[in-house]
């Protein structure tokens, strides 16, 4: 949002509704008096169609992402990832809307089949917040080919960056360091993942997003590059001067056939249907995240395990 306003756009965020009237990060930036803001549910279609008339386009980006939280719950990411998304489309059919970006995930793949994945990759839903985000983006994909709804799927592979939750490792590692402990607790350091720096991911979504030749189609965005959880340990421990020693924690550990081992994106698609390369590198996109999480280490619950 930050970034389309830079860009001159109007925006208005969908923001869930709460009796505290709380719009969480969105509180916190800058340029918030250039964004409208409408409270509802994704779960809801009557604030859903409501919040998107007189709009252009959509940038869905509404979902349960925790995985470990789809555990224990997966009926709720039916209600939000499936049921919402179905909202969002048929409320920008009904309401004339010119594009819907809809937000996918790298998940959506499961462990890698072959390297580097491209989009054509099998899909492989091995957890139950993957098999909603599955069932999302073929719904998306339906509704352009049974309507003419002009629909792209951006597929971010492994976001980070400031403000991001703490049940993501990057925080996780970072917000334990921080508060002075010498040993952290992690779960498994052996899967390898794409992760992309936040500023990428967005102008990732904006390019892919926009561009008039990617409508219909599925377009991964990630980094090209492929680090074990262990590996980026010892990067974050060296950034900040800090020796790391590690603690497994079985609560911390999905399902050993859960696990996706092995994820490293295919970022070629973007470029030649959006322009589109990543330009942050992963040490530069640390540092970035580190300062901001020292400067807000108080927003966070460093010894506790975050579903």
């Amino acid at each position: 949002m930050e970034e389309l306003v830079r860009q001159g756009y109007n925006v208005r965020a969908f923001v869930r509704y709460n009796a505290r009237n709380d719009w969480g990060w969105l509180q916190t930036v800058r340029c918030l008096k250039n964004i409208e803001i409408y409270t509802g549910d994704v779960r809801d279609y009557d604030s859903v169609r409501n919040s998107v008339r007189g709009v252009e386009v959509i940038f869905h980006l509404a979902a349960l992402i925790g995985i470990p939280y789809s555990y224990i719950s997966p009926l709720a990411y039916i209600k939000t990832n499936v049921e919402g998304t179905y909202n969002i489309l048929q409320a920008a059919r009904e309401e004339g809307v010119q594009r819907v970006v809809h937000t996918s995930t790298s998940e959506v793949y499961g462990t890698a089949r072959y390297v580097p994945i491209d989009e054509e990759h099998p899909l492989q839903a091995q957890s139950p917040y993957a098999a909603t985000k599955i069932a999302a983006d073929q719904l998306a994909l339906s509704f352009y080919r049974s309507f003419g709804l002009p629909v792209v799927v951006v597929r971010p592979f492994n976001t980070f960056g400031p403000r991001q939750s703490a049940r993501a490792v990057i925080p996780t590692i970072i917000t334990q360091v921080l508060a002075g402990n010498r040993t952290i607790r992690l779960g498994n350091l052996s899967p390898t993942r794409d992760f992309n720096y936040v500023r990428d991911t967005v102008s990732g979504i904006l390019a892919v997003g926009l561009s008039e030749r990617t409508v219909g189609q599925v377009v991964n965005i990630g980094s090209g590059r492929e680090t074990s959880i262990k590996d980026l340990v010892e990067q974050i421990e060296n950034i900040m001067g800090r020796k790391i020693s590690i603690e497994q924690e079985d609560a911390r550990l999905r399902p050993a056939p859960s696990e996706v081992n092995r994820l490293l994106c295919d970022n070629r698609r973007a470029y030649e249907l959006a322009g589109w390369t990543p330009r942050c590198t992963l040490e530069e996109g640390l540092r970035e995240t580190i300062q901001w999480f020292r400067e807000n280490l108080y927003l966070y619950k460093p010894d506790l395990y975050n579903v």
